[in-house]
This record gives C-alpha cells, sequence and structure tokens, in this order.
C-alpha cells in the first residue's frame, strides 16, 4: 500500500478522536468531491459514524477496534487513488495541512510515512527497521 496511504488512513481515524475533526472530516470529504462528488455526502456521513465508533473505541481501551477502523479508511483512500492517481498531490496537501496539524504531538510522530528498499544477492542480508530492531545470528 502507497505509505502516503498509510499515513493519510491513520491521521485520519487519530483525529476523529481530536478536537479538530471536524476540519479532518472536511478535508477527507474534500478528496471525494473532487474524484467522486456522487459519493461525498455518503462518505461525510459514514466518516461521522465511524467518529463515533472510534470515540467508542477508545473509551472501552480497544484498540483492535479503532486499527480495524483505520485499516479500513486506508483501503478506502488507496482505491480512491486506484481510480484517480493525480490524487496523490491532493492528499499529500491535506495530509501535511489539515491532518497531521489536527494531531498531539505523539500521534504527529507515530504518523509520519517511511519508505524502505533494499536489495540483497548472493549470500547478502537485509536488515530494516522503521523503530526498535535486534538481530541475534550465529
Amino acid at each position: 500500500m502507497d505509505p502516503i496511504v498509510l499515513a493519510a488512513g491513520t491521521a485520519l481515524v487519530t483525529a476523529m478522536a481530536s478536537d479538530a475533526w471536524q476540519s479532518a472530516r472536511d478535508g477527507a470529504v474534500a478528496l471525494w468531491r473532487r474524484a467522486r462528488p456522487e459519493q461525498a455526502e455518503v462518505v461525510e456521513a459514514e466518516l461521522t459514524e465511524v467518529r463515533e465508533q472510534v470515540l467508542r473505541a477508545r473509551g472501552e481501551g480497544d484498540a483492535d477496534t479503532e486499527q480495524a477502523l483505520t485499516g479500513s479508511w486506508q483501503v478506502r483512500l488507496q482505491q480512491l487513488l486506484r481510480t484517480d492517481p493525480s490524487l496523490a498531490g491532493e492528499l499529500r496537501r491535506v495530509l501535511d495541512e489539515v491532518l497531521t496539524p489536527a494531531l498531539q504531538p505523539a500521534d504527529q510522530d507515530r504518523i509520519g510515512s517511511l519508505v524502505m528498499k533494499a536489495t540483497a544477492s548472493g549470500h547478502g542480508s537485509v536488515y530494516q527497521s522503521g523503530r526498535d530492531q535486534t538481530i541475534h545470528e550465529r
């Protein structure tokens, strides 16, 4: 999945539990208005419903539900970009200017996107990590 989609989906769902969720919702709806205007109102209503689910999950300490909702919106954003790849720049703008600023600093650090590529040949090994990694070789 595209790293920008992963970051935007995570930021969108995380922002739903913040005081700035309306601007996050408006930014997401603007993407749909551009790509699929006939679906914008439905998406807006769905975002409101998902916000209630996120708030309930947070209140109950249900991280699995929040993670599932995040995955669902990541898939939807990925499908939107597949339909119209030119939206990638707009999605990046919404992420940088709307979604990320709506988050608490700790959540902002968690949202960043990371792209790693590596190639090993012969008897080579590749170890990559976006955070902590421990390797024990014999």
